[in-house]
């Protein structure tokens, strides 16, 4: 399968599709409109966001990261963090939840 062809753009939206979820954690395809994004908020869990397609903007703890496709980034769990779409982008988040 070719990912970014399981997700499609929208004009003006974030779109998502789950495309496995199992107890370690969930596997998210996600595709951003040009000037969309998700608002700084944290996660209790490690995920690692790997850009399939464009380019985005992704804040870590106040730190700005400029991503283009190819390219992946790590945010760490309870670490706020936020996405923007400076150009639309497509990405696979995969969610990992850790056992203590």
């Amino acid at each position: 399968m070719k990912l970014a062809d399981l997700v499609a753009y929208q004009e003006g939206s974030v779109v998502s599709r789950e495309i496995m979820r199992k107890k370690a954690g969930t596997v998210t395809l996600f595709s951003f409109d040009k000037g969309q994004g998700l608002s700084e908020h944290t996660a209790p869990y490690d995920a690692l966001v790997q850009i399939i397609d464009g380019e985005a903007e992704i804040t870590i703890s106040k730190k700005k990261y400029h991503l283009s496709s190819g390219e992946a980034i790590l945010m760490p769990a309870n670490e706020p963090h936020a996405l923007f779409a400076c150009e639309r982008f497509k990405m696979l988040l995969t969610m990992i939840r850790s056992v203590k």
